[in-house]
């Protein structure tokens, strides 16, 4: 895109012309839409999240500083943001889950691993790397939910929210009650 195009999208939103919707979505939207899916991992979650953005982009236009960051900078942001927050709203909603909030009672530990169980260990490829990452701690190192911070250099609420988000999508793999009573083995 050219800085004469991206600085005439500037100047309309600034004006609160509607052109800048049009021409922002016919620049920016299949992006945006990407930046979405690659949170959501649903194109119906990712249009959603589309629309979202483009209703927030539009309302803080006015909030928009091209001194402190370029134009996609500012709408990858805002979309990226809206896609995790649809993410925890449809999680929060979604099926009960296992809820392992309390981080640093769980010490768990492979001692009494039957292998013939289950092939946790062998599926776990089959999800997002940055939660096979946080199960792995958890379950195949025994660490705690702060051993697992510290020792990974991730904050410990983005542990506890990828450890909910990777045994959902274990669960998918396994089904709830087979997941539960395996990773209960190993507690």
């Amino acid at each position: 895109m050219s800085i004469l195009l991206e600085n005439h999208i500037v100047e309309l939103l600034l004006e609160r012309d509607d052109k800048a919707m049009s021409l922002l979505y016919e620049h920016y939207g299949d992006t945006l839409l990407g930046v979405a899916f690659k949170v959501v991992r649903n194109e119906e979650l990712a249009q959603d999240v589309l629309q979202e953005s483009f209703l927030k982009i539009w309302k803080k236009s006015d909030t928009y500083d091209p001194s402190k960051a370029k134009l996609f900078t500012w709408l990858f942001r805002i979309t990226r943001n809206t896609a995790i927050d649809k993410l925890r709203s449809v999680n929060t909603k979604s099926d009960k889950e296992i809820q392992m909030d309390v981080s640093d009672v769980y010490k768990l530990g492979t001692e009494g691993l039957n292998p013939e169980l289950m092939d946790i260990q062998d599926n776990l490829d089959k999800i997002d790397s940055k939660y096979q990452i946080v199960l792995d701690a958890l379950f195949f190192q025994g660490m705690t939910q702060q051993e697992a911070s510290d020792e990974l250099n991730i904050p410990l609420g983005t542990i506890k929210s990828r450890l909910k988000i990777g045994l959902r999508e274990m669960k998918k793999i396994y089904g709830s009650t087979l997941l539960l009573a395996t990773l209960l083995h190993f507690i």
